[in-house]
């Protein structure tokens, strides 16, 4: 088994400070490794992303995170993602990571991703530059995904997004903002691969659980969703096909709970 915690949309600044950490301290004890799926600041600063480290640094598994849109929000991306790394977190964006979890190659491919809608009521290549200059972002970071993906030698394979591959883990959002939500190019690209699981945050009012058109389990651990430090993933490295282990209600994957 490999025990994978995650969260997504913490929103970090001072007054966050200290709110996960204790949950944290004994993670080490109930997971392999922590994945934290974008948003992790309120805006995007450099003293934001320091309380990120701080809060999510110098645990005793590997951190590996994307960045999401907040992070985005003050054109300081890449100095956030260079106080992450300081801090010990692995911020991926179109790249992949494989991680040696007790003798099981664990491979974690990552990108922030883009909107753009769900098959049937999605942004198309037509009209305006604008437009085009739209789905074209979503397009790469779907072609990214899908590569970073393809490129890994793991006996266990995780995508981590930000935004989401599929509508299910949506439910509960204004039908009006799916397509800045996520987009179906994203779930195209986790079924290219044998993927065992796929998280996302970014969608608040979403639901948990969903499925991509291929099979591949998706949960949404966006915080106000799971409502709790992080939730646990156990994903059987022996399965066919290298799919979740299946416990109780055929749900696929166990989740469990670690308050904030």
């Amino acid at each position: 088994m490999i025990r994978v915690a995650a969260v997504g949309d913490v929103h970090m600044d001072v007054d966050v400070l200290g709110r996960y950490r204790p949950s944290l301290e004994q993670l080490g004890e109930r997971a392999d490794v922590l994945l934290l799926a974008g948003d992790l600041t309120r805006h995007g600063t450099v003293n934001e992303a320091e309380c990120v480290a701080r809060e999510f640094g110098d645990l005793p598994v590997p951190v590996v995170a994307v960045l999401g849109n907040h992070d985005y929000h003050s054109d300081q991306q890449r100095e956030v993602t260079k106080v992450l790394a300081a801090g010990g977190i692995t911020v991926l964006e179109g790249e992949g990571i494989t991680i040696s979890c007790r003798d099981v190659k664990f491979g974690v491919a990552g990108i922030k991703g883009f909107g753009g809608g769900f098959a049937g009521r999605c942004a198309s290549m037509f009209g305006e530059p604008e437009i085009k200059d739209f789905v074209r972002t979503t397009e790469r970071a779907a072609t990214r995904l899908q590569a970073a993906l393809l490129s890994l030698d793991a006996d266990v394979l995780v995508a981590l997004t930000h935004y989401a591959p599929v509508p299910d883990t949506l439910l509960g959002e204004p039908l009006e903002i799916y397509p800045f939500l996520g987009s179906y190019l994203l779930g195209q690209a986790i079924d290219s691969a044998p993927t065992a699981l796929a998280v996302h945050g970014h969608a608040h009012a979403g639901v948990e659980r969903g499925v991509t058109p291929g099979g591949v389990r998706v949960r949404n651990v966006a915080h106000p969703v799971i409502r709790q430090a992080y939730s646990v993933y156990q994903l059987d490295a022996a399965a066919p096909g290298r799919t979740p282990v299946s416990q109780g209600a055929g749900r696929g994957i166990d989740s469990l709970s670690h308050d904030v």
